[in-house]
């Protein structure tokens, strides 16, 4: 028996499907009103949010929700003990029908951004590939897996701007570096949270290789990173002063975070605090356009 839609719905997690279409939305207006700024002829308005918006926003749903799809066949194993509720190990997907799905959204995506350009249809292919190698390779190695996330994650900014090819690319490029920069710092904090049960899981992560205390400098060294640059969106003129404005209050609640992590050993707060970080980040984008 096949699984039903809202398993379907369920295994690719479309609450993220939808956060990162929307951030590649925004990558792509982000975009348009830099380079439209620089030339009031670029672009006509009345052709470009719509179409090329919802093209962008489609791509990285379907991308999204097949590299979630693939994660949850190669971690049936685990998510058999830990989360017997998801939908393969509970019964309502069976393991072959959630790998075929995520091939068919990894090439309809792809295919989708091939259609947009060549730039976009790289990216898409890229990612796509990647995130296979990650489900089945790179989550369990250390560091290089925060690293995928974080890219995997800001890339969706770089995606956006790609509709507008190099030019778009260039761009976008910082915000992608500061999206990156703070995901793969809060992942690793997400891996010294859950050291007891990847301990008992055999998982080979940063924290248990390096020991809490050596990555949770490298993840605050990671966060002073994106700290300190976070104004050059504005210096560069990517973005405009309501952005420098609300960019402080997410900065405030990175070094809150940093601040639980090394003063209170406080992994699972720090967590928290770099989530409400990133949601104010993502606000100072939008408001800074």
């Amino acid at each position: 028996m096949s699984a039903g839609i809202r398993t379907y719905m369920e295994i690719i997690r479309y609450g993220n499907c939808l956060m990162a279409g929307f951030a590649a939305v925004i990558g792509t207006l982000i975009a348009f009103n830099i380079l439209a700024s620089n030339d009031p002829g670029f672009y006509s308005p009345e052709k470009f949010p719509f179409f090329f918006s919802g093209l962008v926003f489609m791509v990285v749903f379907l991308v999204a929700g097949a590299g979630n799809a693939i994660n949850d066949y190669f971690d049936v194993r685990i998510d058999s003990i830990n989360r017997p509720d998801r939908p393969i190990p509970s019964g309502r997907m069976k393991l072959k029908e959630a790998l075929y799905f995520s091939y068919i959204l990894f090439t309809l995506g792809t295919l989708l951004a091939f259609s947009i350009n060549p730039i976009c249809g790289l990216i898409a292919l890229f990612n796509s590939l990647l995130l296979i190698f990650y489900a089945k390779t790179l989550k369990g190695t250390p560091l290089l897996g925060n690293l995928s996330i974080g890219y995997l994650t800001g890339s969706s900014f770089l995606f956006g701007a790609s509709v507008f090819g190099l030019e778009g690319l260039k761009d976008l490029f910082i915000l992608f570096l500061l999206a990156a920069l703070a995901i793969t710092a809060r992942e690793i904090v997400k891996d010294i949270e859950d050291m007891e049960g990847d301990k008992i899981e055999g998982a080979d992560t940063l924290p248990l290789r390096v020991g809490a205390k050596k990555a949770s400098y490298l993840a605050v060294l990671i966060g002073f990173l994106a700290v300190f640059l976070s104004p050059l969106p504005y210096v560069l003129s990517v973005l405009g002063l309501r952005y420098l404005y609300l960019i402080l209050l997410a900065d405030l609640g990175f070094l809150a975070a940093i601040y639980q992590l090394l003063a209170r050993n406080n992994p699972t707060r720090s967590s928290k605090m770099f989530k409400i970080a990133m949601f104010f980040a993502l606000i100072a984008f939008i408001a800074g356009v």
